[in-house]
C-alpha cells in the first residue's frame, strides 16, 4: 500500500514524524500494542477524547502508512477491527526510548499534569 504522504523528507526523523505526528497516533499504536486487535468501539474507549472523526481520519492514515491493519468482516452490523502489521510493531519498538523518555519527563514535571494519560 502506497502512502499519500511520501515525502521529499529531510532526515529519517521528519520521515518518521510524518507517520506518527498528532495527538492520536501515537495513542492508536500503544492501544493496539498494549490490547493488540481491537474493534473500533473499543479503541474508541480507550482512548478518551477522541472524536469519532477524528479516530476515523487517523487509522485511515496509519493504515494508508501500512502501519495498522483493517479487517471487515461480512457481517450484519459489519464488524471492523484494526491490529498493528509489521511495520506498526517496529514502529513501536523504535517509539520505546521515547516513552522511557516521556516517563522520566512525567516524573519531573509531576504526573499530576498528565494524569489521563497511559504508561507506556
Amino acid at each position: 500500500m502506497s502512502s499519500k504522504r511520501s515525502g521529499p523528507y529531510f532526515c529519517g526523523i521528519d520521515a518518521a514524524m510524518d507517520v506518527v505526528g498528532g495527538k492520536w497516533k501515537s495513542l492508536i499504536l500503544w492501544e493496539l500494542d498494549t490490547h493488540g486487535v481491537r474493534r473500533f468501539g473499543e479503541l474508541r474507549r480507550g482512548l478518551a477524547g477522541v472524536s469519532e472523526k477524528m479516530l476515523i481520519q487517523q487509522l485511515r492514515e496509519l493504515e494508508e502508512d501500512d502501519i495498522v491493519h483493517r479487517v471487515v468482516f461480512p457481517e450484519v452490523p459489519p464488524r471492523v477491527e484494526y491490529s498493528l502489521t509489521e511495520h506498526g510493531k517496529a514502529l513501536n519498538t523504535a517509539l520505546a526510548p521515547l516513552g522511557a523518555w516521556g516517563r522520566e519527563r512525567i516524573a519531573r514535571v509531576g504526573a499530576d499534569r498528565v494524569a489521563h494519560l497511559p504508561t507506556t
